[in-house]
């Protein structure tokens, strides 16, 4: 599989012009990114869970081949804590089935005061139905250790490469044969751009880590001013240039109307 690169959400005003079209209108923009991108990261979900009919139709206006991820409820990771997770596990996979083909991996994002907690976190990704791809973000350093590593791997959940300000804020362990990477903001100007240097680095770092046929999502988080979608464009080349395939566009060109 390829490094599918993508952007952390599609519905940002300030898009127009850089991925967007002036007149298109913005129920219209998931098939526009869809046409340029083959992968997004949904955090849709992890402020509100859509309808089971809501992913459905994300789905029917996505082509073949298209993947979106989903940012797990920030009831089960920041209200709850990852505690009892039965029920907003079930009932998260029950509405994004609607997805079928078209579902990615989950992203549990952990809350910056999470302390770590392998127990808990064994039990929530116990939950998940078998053959589902869940990535990890931990925010809190008490997550790296030796035990925490352990119950990603045996539960075949994938440690989320994190990158804040060009660099790493997470250990890159490799849990899993497949892999998951966020950037949150670089330090290039215009803020919150990413500099050619740090994506060829990222990608230097995903090329040694993980072989051709493994699949990696990498999505960019850094969304004021199209910055997300510039540097997607700059990292895929970049991918491509450390000898891995990479699916997404090298380059945006939009008309100015439609």
């Amino acid at each position: 599989m390829p490094v599918l690169v993508g952007t952390s959400g599609w519905q940002y005003k300030d898009w127009r012009g850089v991925l967007y079209p002036a007149g298109r209108p913005q129920r219209l923009w998931l098939e526009e990114y869809a046409r340029h991108f083959s992968t997004v990261e949904s955090n849709n979900a992890f402020y509100r869970l859509p309808e089971r009919d809501t992913f459905a139709a994300w789905r029917d206006r996505t082509p073949e081949g298209f993947v979106m991820a989903l940012k797990a409820s920030r009831f089960l990771t920041h209200i709850k804590r990852l505690k009892d997770p039965a029920e907003p596990v079930g009932r998260l996979m029950e509405h994004a089935a609607g997805l079928g083909v078209r579902l990615g991996p989950v992203l549990l994002q952990l809350p910056p005061t999470l302390r770590a907690d392998a127990g808990l976190l064994d039990a929530c990704l116990e939950c998940f139905p078998s053959g589902t791809l869940v990535a990890v973000e931990p925010r809190h350093d008490s997550w790296w250790t030796d035990e925490v590593r352990a119950v990603l791997e045996r539960r075949g959940a994938a440690l989320c490469w994190a990158d804040a300000r060009a660099r790493p804020t997470t250990p890159l362990w490799r849990t899993t044969d497949w892999g998951y990477l966020r950037f949150h903001e670089g330090i290039a100007r215009p803020w919150p751009r990413y500099g050619r240097q740090a994506l060829a680095t990222w990608a230097g770092r995903v090329a040694e880590s993980w072989p051709d046929d493994a699949g990696v999502y990498a999505y960019f988080n850094n969304d004021p001013g199209g910055a997300a979608v510039l540097d997607a464009t700059v990292f895929v080349r970049a991918v491509r240039a450390a000898g891995r395939t990479a699916v997404g566009p090298d380059r945006i060109d939009i008309p100015e109307t439609v």
